[in-house]
């Protein structure tokens, strides 16, 4: 099992964070490496950038912890084990910190795994802003 975790300290409160998060058939939405989300009775169907597709069942989603867990479960992709966690931490001030990490094998999926969960991650605050301006 190859453990990757990814990490920004985002200008918004948590919240507001936890709100994008906790929508979990929307992670396209904010997620560069997927062309499409759906949500499904268990947790969401995700087509990535290139056509392939994932099954996901969420695991845990807690409003008090800002914690969603979900398991890759099915999809066009050789995934044999995958928990997947993000947790939205407050800061204070208007700022937080999500953390996401996932326990992935084979080896090879994780690798690409963590480039996609680190681009996604890097891209939260412009898309947070982005989503903040069009709702004001």
């Amino acid at each position: 099992m190859t453990s990757i975790r990814s990490h920004a300290i985002l200008d918004h409160d948590a919240s507001s964070v936890w709100a994008v998060i906790r929508d979990v058939g929307s992670v396209a939405d904010w997620f560069p490496a997927m062309a499409n989300s759906e949500p499904t009775g268990s947790g969401r169907s995700v087509t990535l950038a290139d056509g392939a597709t994932l099954v996901e069942n969420t695991v845990t989603l807690d409003e008090g912890l800002r914690r969603f867990q979900y398991r890759v479960v099915g999809g066009d992709l050789d995934v044999g084990s995958h928990l997947g966690t993000i947790d939205v931490i407050d800061l204070g001030g208007g700022r937080s910190v999500l953390v996401y990490g996932s326990d992935v094998e084979p080896a090879e999926v994780a690798e690409a795994f963590d480039a996609a969960i680190g681009d996604a991650v890097d891209g939260l605050n412009s898309y947070l802003a982005t989503r903040h301006a069009t709702s004001a």
